[in-house]
């Protein structure tokens, strides 16, 4: 007759795995008990048990549970830190860069003209086309006598796919094939369009004394101060081209703000242990400010020109410093105070 010897250390480790299964669901019962909130795993029986239910209730037990909340910052650290993985959000790319991974999966998506994969037709396909869209906001915007100019913002791995990967050295503005097939597209429409992947990649490719910093932040989704100020430049070039505004009066200038700036994508992990131990970057910031009184750029109510965009017209223009962001900056391009409505991307 076999004996069972507890001594033996893969008891141990059995003992201690079957302990962890009971200890942490009725450690979290007790706690739920004494807050008074009900015992959330009885939730289950409360709706019907549809695919989409069981997720959520599944999502919900995730969030409320006392033993996932404090210990995933730190395997999230680990991950990070020894693994180079940073989850659904982030990518780890090359020399300290971090990439908003839906946005590098976006940017790696074939365009419509080169899929294999007839376009679909659908209703839910149809009302996520853009271009109908902003055809009728502009043919809206021109019978009130108004002109409409779009400007995409290319993802940094559109520009700087090299600092993803390195099998991607030597390749610069040759992604996100998408959005540069709606471009063209909105040419054809006769929608003025303004290319900043040509204009970024341009500055890229510009090496020696005069080549361009680098155009986005390493730890965020966004613009460096470099990259914004060439948007302004560039978007300020193409009205006065197109005879649609005419320089102002107003003398600009600007100093410089610099900023400590901890990236949106590192913040997004939502892992204190990671923020903790990443440095924020140092932002070469330049607010502007009238030259006649030093007052610091401020909009107009019944300015010429009206900007409309998402949190790359908010950072560093509402962000700190403040007032050294893409308004500012264009309107000291044009020479006039501008205008702004700004809200975040989803």
């Amino acid at each position: 007759m076999n004996r069972v010897r507890f001594r033996d250390p893969r008891w141990c480790l059995i003992l201690g795995f079957l302990a962890i299964l009971g200890v942490v669901p009725l450690a979290q019962v007790a706690l739920e008990t004494r807050q008074g909130d009900g015992i959330r795993m009885f939730d289950v029986f409360s709706q019907a048990p549809t695919a989409s239910n069981l997720r959520a209730y599944e999502h919900s037990m995730e969030e409320v549970n006392w033993a996932a909340r404090a210990s995933r910052p730190w395997m999230q650290w680990a991950q990070f830190a020894w693994l180079g993985d940073g989850g659904a959000k982030a990518a780890l790319g090359r020399d300290g860069w971090y990439f908003y991974k839906p946005g590098v999966q976006y940017s790696l998506g074939r365009s419509e003209a080169a899929s294999t994969t007839p376009p679909s037709t659908t209703a839910a396909a149809v009302a996520r086309d853009p271009l109908p869209a902003i055809v009728d906001f502009r043919d809206q915007l021109q019978a009130l006598g108004i002109q409409l100019v779009v400007m995409p913002v290319p993802n940094k791995e559109s520009i700087y796919p090299d600092r993803l990967t390195a099998r991607a050295a030597g390749r610069t503005g040759v992604m996100a094939p998408r959005t540069r097939e709606l471009m063209e597209r909105l040419r054809e429409a006769r929608v003025e369009v303004i290319d900043l992947f040509e204009a970024f990649t341009q500055a890229r490719q510009t090496t020696g004394p005069g080549a361009a910093p680098d155009l986005y932040l390493a730890q965020d989704t966004h613009w460096s101060p470099a990259g914004m100020t060439l948007a302004a430049r560039t978007a300020a070039r193409r009205l006065v081209e197109l005879g649609w505004v005419r320089p102002g009066a107003v003398e600009y200038d600007a100093k410089p703000a610099p900023v400590q700036r901890l990236g949106d994508i590192v913040r997004m992990l939502q892992s204190p242990p990671i923020e903790a131990r990443v440095r924020p970057e140092t932002v070469a910031c330049e607010q502007v400010f009238r030259r006649d009184n030093g007052r610091l750029f401020e909009e107009a109510v019944d300015a010429e020109v009206l900007v409309v965009g998402d949190s790359f017209l908010r950072i560093y223009q509402r962000d700190e410093p403040g007032t050294a962001g893409f308004i500012a900056h264009l309107g000291r391009e044009l020479r006039q105070p501008l205008i702004s409505l700004v809200n975040d991307g989803g």
